[in-house]
């Protein structure tokens, strides 16, 4: 057995506290044969509809699929989409041990159409207002409630701008985590960029670290490293890890740094390669692995998810093969 198959096995034995915002993918896959007499678009015949998790749940969902336990924390809608990603996860075998229901906000669904493998439209329906006061503390106590009872190796914290991760919330897991030695990995989006100090891993991509320095970053060693150190210093973290789309990825730690291409073959769809490169890397560093064998492997896992039509978690036979 390799290197990289040694890590995967370790995946089993170690536990993710995902946190962020969580929605419902929702797929409806046709054909198209004519086009509207009423206006100049597509007739699709409505062959099937495929709900699936995304988000942070989709996050959740990669990692149990490569062998981890997830336990996905989040809040969500009181409503028929929120009944609708409850029944998907407990589907998923997810818990919900860490999910809040809150009749102030909606769940968020994204309505893909498909015709022919191609898609023609995307309908968001959401709230990405910021969380109130009141579930801002429904919320922690849910999370505080999870991990007394649970010991998990990374709080992972998956941001998509849609307010379930506000400054407090952050700011009061993080403190957490640092005063119980627990690891912290950070996808995150740019209303709350810099408020992640302190955190383990920092994961932005190059179009988030290209705005949040104010100047465009060419996807060159020489300028991520210029860059790199100085939001390094900025934030407090151990590793800057920086996703390249078709250019593959970046890292810099106490170490060094170094540039990887990207193994993608052929790319279907990139949906979803976010969350499937976060979710090797906590599992990764939860098992104590050395951050270049941890990128090797997410870049591998992203050339596969990459392969797939849609927002699909990697399995692990995939991984290990």
């Amino acid at each position: 057995m390799n290197d990289k198959k040694d890590l995967i096995a370790q995946f089993e034995y170690k536990t993710i506290l995902v946190v962020g915002d969580v929605m419902v993918d929702s797929y409806q896959i046709g054909r198209v044969d004519r086009i509207s007499p009423e206006a100049p678009v597509p007739i699709v015949l409505l062959d099937k509809i495929e709900n699936r998790l995304g988000g942070a749940a989709n996050v959740a969902l990669n990692v149990t699929a490569l062998g981890g336990e997830a336990i996905l924390c989040s809040v969500i809608g009181d409503d028929d989409n929120g009944e609708l990603l409850k029944n998907v996860m407990t589907q998923q075998n997810l818990s919900l041990s860490g999910i809040v229901s809150s009749n102030e906000r909606k769940t968020t669904i994204k309505s893909r159409i498909f015709a022919s493998g191609q898609q023609l439209l995307r309908i968001d329906d959401e709230d990405s207002h910021f969380l109130s006061q009141d579930e801002e503390q429904a919320f922690l106590q849910q999370i505080f409630a999870v991990l007394k009872r649970t010991e998990v190796d990374v709080i992972l914290f998956q941001d998509y701008n849609k307010g379930v991760l506000t400054e407090y919330v952050i700011k009061k897991l993080i403190e957490y985590a640092r005063t119980n030695d627990i690891q912290t990995v950070v996808d995150p989006k740019w209303t709350n960029f810099f408020s992640y100090k302190g955190v383990t891993l920092f994961k932005p991509n190059l179009k988030e670290i290209s705005e949040a320095m104010g100047r465009e970053i060419p996807p060159d060693k020489k300028h991520l490293d210029l860059a790199t150190k100085e939001l390094k210093e900025r934030m407090s973290c151990a590793h800057i890890f920086v996703t390249l789309s078709e250019k593959g990825l970046y890292v810099q730690n106490e170490s060094g740094s170094f540039l990887m291409p990207t193994t993608t073959q052929s790319v279907a769809d990139v949906s979803g390669a976010g969350d499937t490169v976060i979710s090797v890397i906590a599992l990764g560093m939860a098992c104590g692995a050395e951050m270049y064998k941890i990128a090797k492997l997410s870049n591998k896992a992203a050339g596969i998810v990459c392969s797939k039509l849609g927002v699909v978690p990697i399995l692990k036979e995939e991984l290990e093969k």
